[in-house]
């Protein structure tokens, strides 16, 4: 099998993404039918881009580009040298560089991967006094070596798409449970059509045996502890930000299972750890003696708003002071029964996905150099 050395741009055409507008958050911009990926759906998709966060509208196309289904996106700020595919025509911003393969030349997939390689090296080249950022420059600077043959380059690609795919068909499956749970509540506790409703008397809103209580009542709110990312050591326990898991460490702040919300940055997000965690100064918690699944989807539908205009934030105080409906003890542990195996469920396919990237990124740079030969 012949390898041999390849620009980026010697592979197909490479090009910035556009986001001309400035300010660049003009709500204009926004809302439309146009998927607007950034880079953080890049930095939490596996392989194929086919979920994103903000749209765009006539306006943000005009001063965008629509790029085509099967670009590789590669960030260059924020996160630096994550990499995925687009699964859908999509536009990005100028902090994604978008590589369009030319098919006789290359497989994208294994671009991708052989990017993901050397992932270390452009991290190394980008670091900077205030920002790390990879130009354009120095990322084609970086010869890759290749299969001369596009159909070698496949059959490496296969081989490790298939683990992508199992965790991309195990994802999906999470995704189901997840939402079962969720209309599962919005049937009981926003619907109010619970487990003999026919028989319960409603005042004002309130079904007969509930109450409407402070979230400061019913749990406490807890300050999370900083961890900066060059005192994390390796380990398996999840860091939570407000973004979510943001890495990992080798010891817990908070035993688990136990709830997060944001407190800074992405203000009022809520997320369910069901094993012990490290929560940043970014994010509050719950403990584990407050915490339950329905506390968990409740938090969800509480409408957090920043109650500091100069400071972006979430305010514990107000936050504590926010009403929520709580239903009856009996209730509440019939909800806990119905949905705690979907959780179990949620946490196996978890465990196998983490499994399954393991195995590919032990296998990914022996496929990568020629070790092992397809």
């Amino acid at each position: 099998m012949s390898w041999v050395e390849k620009r980026l741009d010697e592979l197909g055409y490479v090009s910035r993404g556009r986001s001309r507008h400035r300010p660049r958050d003009a709500a204009h911009l926004y809302g439309g039918p146009y998927p607007f990926v950034q880079t953080g759906d890049v930095k939490h998709t596996d392989l194929y881009i086919t979920e994103y966060s903000q749209t765009y509208s006539e306006a943000g196309l005009a001063q965008s580009r629509l790029w085509p289904r099967g670009t590789l996106c590669i960030t260059i700020a924020a996160n630096i040298a994550d990499t995925a595919i687009l699964g859908i025509d999509a536009c990005f911003p100028d902090s994604i560089i978008g590589f369009i393969a030319d098919d006789s030349k290359c497989d994208v997939r294994f671009v991708k991967y052989k990017l993901d390689v050397i992932k270390a090296q452009y991290q190394q080249v980008s670091q900077g006094a205030t920002q790390d950022n990879l130009s354009q420059e120095k990322l084609l600077s970086f010869p890759l070596r290749v299969p001369k043959d596009a159909a070698v380059q496949r059959q490496i690609a296969e081989i490790l798409c298939s683990y992508d795919d199992l965790i991309e068909n195990n994802r999906r499956r999470m995704a189901l449970l997840e939402e079962a749970a969720r209309q599962l509540y919005r049937e009981w506790f926003v619907r109010l059509r619970f487990p003999g409703h026919e028989h319960t008397r409603i005042t004002h809103g309130v079904p007969e045996g509930w109450e409407r209580k402070p979230i400061g009542e019913v749990a406490t709110l807890n300050y999370g502890k900083a961890l900066k990312e060059e005192n994390r050591l390796e380990g398996a326990t999840p860091v939570y930000g407000s973004s979510g898991v943001v890495g990992s460490h080798n010891e817990a702040l908070v035993t688990g299972p136990g709830i997060v919300v944001g407190r800074k940055g992405n203000v009022g997000s809520v997320f369910w750890s069901d094993t012990p965690f490290w929560p940043i100064d970014t994010v509050y918690f719950v403990s584990p003696e407050e915490s339950s699944l329905f506390l968990y989807h409740c938090l969800k539908n509480v409408a957090f708003q920043s109650s500091d205009v100069a400071v972006p934030g979430l305010n514990r105080t107000y936050a504590h002071s926010l009403k929520i409906l709580v239903p009856s003890r009996t209730l509440r542990a019939e909800f806990e029964e119905a949905v705690t195996p979907m959780f179990e469920q949620l946490a196996r396919l978890r465990t196998m996905n983490e499994r399954l990237r393991a195995a590919r990124d032990l296998l990914l740079p022996r496929l990568m150099s020629g070790e092992i030969a397809v």
